[in-house]
C-alpha cells in the first residue's frame, strides 16, 4: 500500500521521540561535534573505518555519505537515532577517511556496483542481517542499490533525492543544455586536466561544490575542515575520478561487477518501505520526485522540506528531519 502524507498520527508519535532526543543532546558548535573514536573492520577488499552510536542491541541503521562529503553528514543525525534506541553505523566510503584497500593490487574502482557490494560486505562483517539504510548523494544511490538488489538485507530505506540508480547506457543520452551545464565537473573530470586539477585543488574544489550544492548553508571553516580531512585518503582522487568517468563509459569497471550492473541497468523497482526527501534549496543536479515515485513499489512516502534554505547535504543541514524519516520508515516496516 502506497501512502503520501497519510501517516500523520505515526509522524506525530515519532516526532516526539526525535524532539526528546534533540532536547537531551548538548549542543556544541558544529565543528566541535564528533563521533568519538572510530572503529575498523575488514569487509570485502577494504578495511572500513566507521563510526558507531547507540545500543548494540538496537535496530541497525546504516547511513552512507556522498561526494565530496564524509561521515559528518550524519554527525547530528546519529545521536538523535541513538537516543531513540537505534544502533547507528556510519562508514567512510572507499576513498575516504580511515577506509583503506587491503591490497595495493585492487583496482581503485568507483563504479556504483562496487559501492553497493561494499555496503553488503560491511553488513556481513558486522554480522548484521538487515538494517534500515539511508543515504545522500553517492550514499543515496548506494542505499537504493542495496534496497533494490538485496531487499532481505534492507529493512527500510531513506533516500535523499529519491531513486538514483543509473547505467552507462542511460548516461550516453544527451541532456538539455541547462542540465548538461549542471554536470560541469563530470566533464572536467573526464579530462586529464580535470584529474590533475582535482588532485592539486581537492579542498578548494570540494568547498566550491558544497557552496553550489547548498547555496544557503552557512557552514563555517571549521565545519568544512572537519570533513575535508577525509579527502586526504590516498585513494580519494582515483575513486572520485573513476566514478564519474565510469558513468560516461570513459573508464572500465571490473568484470566481477558485471552481473550486478546488468541488474541495475534494468532499473529494478524498490519494494521495501521507503521515504524519500527533497529540499527546495538543493543546488546540485537532482530528479524531480514525480520522475521516480513509481520506482517504489512498496509502502512509499515523499517529503519535501520547504522554506528553510536546506540544500543538497540534507542530513547535515536538517538532521531532525532526516532522523524523523528513519524512525517513521522503520515504524512502517514494523507495522
Amino acid at each position: 500500500m502506497k501512502t503520501t502524507v497519510n501517516a500523520d498520527r505515526r509522524r506525530v508519535l515519532g516526532a516526539g521521540l526525535v524532539a526528546l532526543a534533540a532536547a537531551a543532546i548538548p549542543r556544541a558548535r558544529a565543528a566541535e561535534r564528533s563521533f568519538g573514536p572510530l572503529k575498523q573492520v575488514n569487509a570485502g577488499p577494504l578495511s572500513v573505518g566507521y563510526a558507531e552510536a547507540g545500543p548494540a542491541g538496537g535496530t541497525p541503521v546504516l547511513l552512507l555519505h556522498g561526494w565530496p562529503y564524509d561521515i559528518h553528514t550524519y554527525v547530528d543525525v546519529a545521536p538523535l537515532l541513538a537516543a531513540a534506541g537505534y544502533r547507528v553505523i556510519v562508514p567512510y566510503l572507499r576513498g575516504y577517511g580511515a577506509t583503506r584497500f587491503l591490497s595495493s593490487e585492487t583496482p581503485r574502482n568507483g563504479q556504483q556496483a562496487a559501492l553497493g557490494v561494499d555496503a553488503i560486505a560491511l553488513l556481513d562483517a558486522l554480522k548484521i542481517e538487515s538494517a534500515v539504510v539511508g543515504g545522500c548523494d553517492w550514499g543515496a544511490r548506494t542505499a537504493c542499490i542495496v534496497a533494490a538488489l538485496w531487499p532481505e538485507r534492507c529493512k527500510a530505506l531513506v533516500s535523499v533525492s529519491g531513486y538514483l540508480i543509473g547505467s552507462q547506457e542511460l548516461n550516453r543520452m544527451p541532456l538539455p543544455p541547462k542540465a548538461e551545464l549542471e554536470w560541469w565537473y563530470q566533464y572536467y573530470f573526464a579530462t586529464e586536466r580535470g584529474r590533475a586539477g582535482y588532485e592539486k585543488y581537492t579542498r578548494d574544489f570540494a568547498r566550491l561544490i558544497w557552496q553550489i550544492a547548498s547555496p544557503r548553508w552557512s557552514f563555517d571553516d571549521a565545519t568544512f575542515d572537519r570533513s575535508a580531512a577525509a579527502f586526504a585518503n590516498p585513494d580519494h582522487v582515483a575513486i572520485s575520478i573513476h566514478n564519474y568517468r565510469w558513468r560516461l563509459g570513459l573508464a572500465e569497471g571490473e568484470a566481477k561487477y558485471d552481473p550486478v550492473e546488468k541488474r541495475l541497468a534494468q532499473f529494478p523497482n524498490i519494494s521495501v518501505p521507503t521515504i524519500t526527501l527533497e529540499a527546495d534549496a538543493n543546488g546540485a543536479p537532482h530528479p524531480q520526485p514525480s520522475a521516480y515515485a513509481k520506482k517504489f513499489s512498496g509502502r512509499y512516502e515523499h517529503r519535501d522540506i520547504n522554506g528553510r534554505g536546506i540544500g543538497h547535504n540534507l542530513p547535515q543541514e536538517a538532521p531532525q528531519a532526516f532522523a524523523q524519516a528513519v524512525i517513521d520508515v522503520d515504524r512502517h516496516a514494523s507495522s
